[in-house]
């Protein structure tokens, strides 16, 4: 229904337990006691007070700014990266979430965001940029004809005008907002590097360049980027800087893992033709219990940082393959629309077996992923002093934290504090309830230790499936 002039709103409906929203233009569509993609469930009937229901709409925020020169004029075309804090992983995680480019008059503008802590980059050329080439290839002598004032770039700036994404100030949002955040760029000379890769042996490749910003690695782009013989380029046009530098292959295709590099005036050359090479990984899969494999089906690789690497799609034969993997420690993660599966890993190389994969340079592997589905789904009652608690964070923790990522589960409790954590794997879990936690790092097992401690356990065994109750009601504890 629409609500009236005083905004209030009324339903008549039977006994039983309702979701309940509300929409309106200019503001975030907003659940009741919304928090991400949870919410509080009403539950109608004796007992429950639904006459004095309150959900509290935040009208769009606004982000907006300019993008300046060393000059202080308006830089056009630069392309200004919005990121954002997130918590839905269970690690705190500063993300992209937009991309645009500013006007004529160095402007841009971000709307529709929700409360959240933001942060703002810039990538831009100085439009009177010159980058000349060596004179003679393979000699790092820059041609006296362009002045030094010309040859210069700009470093990837942050808000408020710092060049490392640590150094960049947060921008806190709430809703109705209107920040402003502008940026000064300050153009620094830009370098002249040559960089060896084994092209001679290996078919055309060429150098890539990647920087850490906040928590993803961002491809950069140089100002040129010359092959001055077989096997060698000549870049230009990139500032000074800590760079991950790998080689590109067909259709960019990784062939070297990236090196971290710290380039400076002083770093004329760069060899990377003796970079560990990738790997490719090829997955038989499995599904534990299924006649068939689920359609569709993907499968990631996620690193040890926590980070997924690369997802593929299973094809009809049952088989998904990995290319260009990097030197390092994987697990893997599996999921069709309607069901997430936990993987454990097979090598016919003999290389692991269980639920983790070592992936040395240059290799070619061949594994079996045995997937099993999540089919039990845990209920229980969230409480504090006897009573029912609605909108507590719940969330079932697994024995080992630190390595059953995927095995966590989260919902909010209802208005007669009952939860339902769906799709859980086989093994044993704690379930936790915190009041207001959703700002918490509650996949980081330090974070969780306080809270585990008066949590309530539970066992799912290897063949269970449909509901499994708590016996005991879960106390729902201060942040």
């Amino acid at each position: 229904m629409v609500t009236t002039e005083d905004g209030r709103f009324t339903f008549h409906v039977p006994v039983g337990k309702y979701s309940l929203s509300a929409e309106k233009r200019g503001f975030l569509t907003t659940s009741y006691k919304g928090h991400e993609e949870f919410s509080t469930a009403i539950v109608t009937g004796a007992g429950f007070d639904t006459e004095s229901l309150v959900i509290h709409l935040a009208p769009n925020a606004v982000l907006s700014g300019k993008v300046f020169d060393e000059s202080g004029e308006p830089v056009r075309n630069a392309t200004v990266m919005v990121y954002r804090e997130d918590h839905g992983s269970g690690i705190g995680l500063i993300q992209a979430i937009s991309q645009s480019n500013t006007d004529d008059q160095g402007a841009y503008e971000v709307t529709s965001l929700g409360d959240g802590t933001y942060f703002v980059s810039v990538h831009a050329k100085p439009w009177y940029a010159v980058h000349p080439v060596s004179s003679r290839g393979g000699e790092a002598a820059v041609p006296a004809t362009v002045g030094p004032s010309l040859d210069v770039a700009y470093p990837v700036t942050y808000y408020a005008d710092a060049t490392e994404s640590d150094d960049a100030t947060p921008i806190p949002i709430r809703g109705g907002d209107r920040m402003e955040a502008d940026v000064h760029l300050v153009p620094v000379p830009a370098l002249h590097l040559f960089v060896h890769v084994a092209g001679e042996s290996r078919g055309f490749e060429m150098p890539m360049f990647q920087k850490q910003s906040f928590d993803e690695m961002a491809q950069v782009e140089v100002g040129g980027a010359n092959m001055v013989s077989p096997g060698v380029f000549e870049i230009t046009g990139i500032p000074a800087g800590r760079y991950a530098v790998g080689v590109a292959g067909f259709r960019g295709a990784a062939v070297n893992e990236p090196s971290e590099v710290d380039l400076t005036s002083n770093t004329p050359e760069l060899d990377m033709s003796s970079g560990n090479p990738t790997s490719t990984v090829k997955a038989k899969v499995q599904v534990i219990g299924e006649l068939k494999l689920p359609t569709p089906l993907r499968v990631a690789m996620r690193n040890s940082k926590g980070r997924v690497a690369a997802v593929r799609e299973v094809n009809a034969e049952g088989e998904a393959t990995f290319p260009n993997v990097s030197t390092g420690e994987y697990n893997f993660l599996a999921g069709s629309p309607n069901k997430a599966y936990s993987a454990k890993v097979a090598s016919t190389t003999g290389v692991t077996a269980g639920r983790k994969l070592n992936v040395p340079p240059g290799s070619s592997l061949d594994i079996t992923l045995s997937l099993i589905g999540g089919q039990v789904t845990v209920e229980g009652v969230a409480q504090r002093s006897g009573k029912p608690f609605p909108g507590a964070m719940v969330v079932l923790v697994p024995k080992d934290p630190e390595s059953k990522r995927e095995f966590f589960r989260r919902d909010q409790s209802d208005m007669d504090g009952t939860f339902s954590l769906p799709q859980v794997f086989p093994g044993a879990y704690t379930v936790i309830a915190i009041e207001d936690g959703w700002d918490l790092d509650w996949g980081k097992p330090a974070v969780l230790e306080q809270y585990t401690k008066r949590g309530q356990s539970i066992t799912v065994a290897s063949q269970a499936k449909g509901e499994a109750q708590l016996p005991d009601a879960v106390e729902v504890q201060p942040k």
